[in-house]
């Protein structure tokens, strides 16, 4: 097993589609790998997959171990891509040490981890009992992770492999709540006079909810709401909107088509052109690419929200909390409460809904930030639902497998890895309470723009993630 194995096989994962909620070809594809090489494998009625590979001969009193990764991707592209996620495969290049997929997301969360797990099954490495354990829809709300049924692995200690930062092994993770808003409205007919255009947000960088949320980026869809609400006081009308996607991404666009006199348009514009290089100003040191403006709308419609829903959406979009809440008081750096404006959504005739989630590795603060959201909302008179709330994980203060973790980057590596928790949800802490007494860490190499179009594997960390994980799986006793 070496890291040119596990390469190999995430090239081949990259072939096979595997979007949330649709793993099927996903799934048929491990247990294939499994029947060919004659390795025990069970699937339960939430599609995840265990594969398990018997101890090694002199192995046999090692205590086994489970790897564990989850099998679906986030399938976000850039706008303009022709890019069809349910049959095509990943469009990747191997550039300056890394490897990247630069208009769709990558899948390498987590399917480096799932490689490396099938790298494993495949080797001959000398070791105990192996149980590599595949979940499903980790990304749209931990939904593999909450139907496992006690006894479906039998190990006690666990190396969950969804981490992406090599050198840090982290011990424990915030837990996480959605919110969604949903505005009912009527229409009302555009005025003969009234001309469209669109007003768009478009090539922010976006990133993972919960590991960027930090780090000072722009919101499409909180841009879009900042604007809509400068232009208030005119008289103007909203077509559609539409931005962001998953809730787990910083959303990177958000578009709205508006009508208006043309003479109206004009100042919407200016206002437009002043905002932009306000937002310019105030992003410029980190969002290389933002682009705000305006274009000639080329479709038809012949009627727009009703003016009232217009308004109090527009209200919402701007007050709503989007972003870091509150640090930690207790871990230096470290994010404790967030909340992400993820999308906003024209789903059916008549529904405009908003998706938000919530973080936090204290429960109290994660679901008072997700009454904060609702509160925001219902003042504007959305329905707010709150639902998929998953639990944190504690670090423990006793952990053999994590010492045992330090001791083999500090023996391979000869410095010392960082041992901290991650703002970003972990299935580990649903594992806590389904399997009480579970040793767990998590690791993994390094990976950047998770969950965005350029996502990429840095090849370097690569090689000591794999180094890592052998020198661990061997050792362990």
């Amino acid at each position: 097993m070496d890291s040119e194995k596990v390469l190999s096989f995430f090239k081949e994962i990259t072939k096979v589609p595997r979007e949330s909620g649709h793993e099927e070809q996903i799934i048929a594809y491990l247990q294939d790998f499994a029947a060919s090489r004659s390795l025990e494998c069970r699937t339960d009625n939430a599609g995840n997959v265990l594969i398990v590979k018997e101890a090694s001969a002199g192995y046999e009193d090692v205590p086994a171990i489970v790897l564990q990764s989850h099998s679906d991707m986030v399938c976000e592209k850039n706008e303009g891509v022709e890019h069809d996620f349910a049959k095509d495969p990943i469009r990747y290049v191997i550039q300056d040490g890394w490897m990247i997929a630069p208009d769709t997301t990558l899948g390498a969360d987590c399917g480096i981890g799932m490689a490396a797990q099938l790298a494993l099954l495949d080797s001959d490495l000398p070791c105990g009992k192996i149980e590599c354990l595949f979940t499903t829809s980790e990304e749209t709300g931990l939904d593999g992770a909450m139907a496992l049924e006690p006894g479906f692995f039998s190990g006690k200690v666990l190396l969950n492999l969804d981490s992406e930062d090599e050198g840090e092994i982290f011990v424990g993770c915030a837990g996480g709540l959605d919110t969604t808003a949903v505005f009912h409205h009527g229409y009302d007919p555009i005025c003969e006079d009234f001309e469209m255009q669109e007003i768009f947000v478009k090539d922010a960088l976006g990133g993972h909810s919960g590991d960027d949320i930090n780090k000072g980026r722009a919101n499409a869809v909180q841009l879009l709401g900042r604007f809509l609400y400068r232009i208030i006081d005119l008289d103007w009308q909203l077509v559609s909107i539409d931005g962001g996607n998953k809730r787990n991404a910083i959303a990177r666009e958000a578009k709205a088509v508006i009508a208006a006199e043309p003479d109206t348009l004009d100042i919407i514009n200016e206002r437009l052109e002043a905002y932009a290089s306000e937002v310019a100003e105030e992003y410029g040191a980190i969002e290389k690419k933002l682009n705000l403006g305006y274009a000639e709308f080329a479709g038809d419609a012949a009627d727009a929200v009703d003016e009232m829903t217009a308004w109090n959406l527009v209200t919402a979009l701007c007050a709503s909390p989007h972003g870091v809440l509150a640090m930690s008081q207790e871990i230096e750096n470290f994010v404790e409460t967030s909340t992400n404006l993820a999308s906003v959504k024209m789903v059916e005739r008549g529904v405009i809904r908003i998706g938000s989630s919530q973080r936090s590795c204290v429960t109290a603060a994660r679901r008072a930030a997700a009454a904060k959201m609702e509160a925001c909302f219902v003042l504007a008179g959305a329905v707010v639902t709150h639902e998929s709330e998953y639990p944190g994980w504690a670090p423990a203060q006793i952990s053999p497998i994590r010492d045992a973790c330090v001791e083999s980057y500090r023996k391979l590596f000869r410095v010392e890895p960082k041992v901290k928790a991650i703002h970003a949800g972990l299935e580990c802490g649903l594992f806590t309470e389904k399997f009480p007494g579970l040793d767990m860490v998590s690791f993994g190499p390094t990976l950047r723009g998770v969950h965005a179009p350029g996502e990429r594997l840095d090849l370097a960390s690569l090689d000591k993630f794999v180094a890592l994980l052998k020198d661990v799986i061997v050792n362990f006793k």
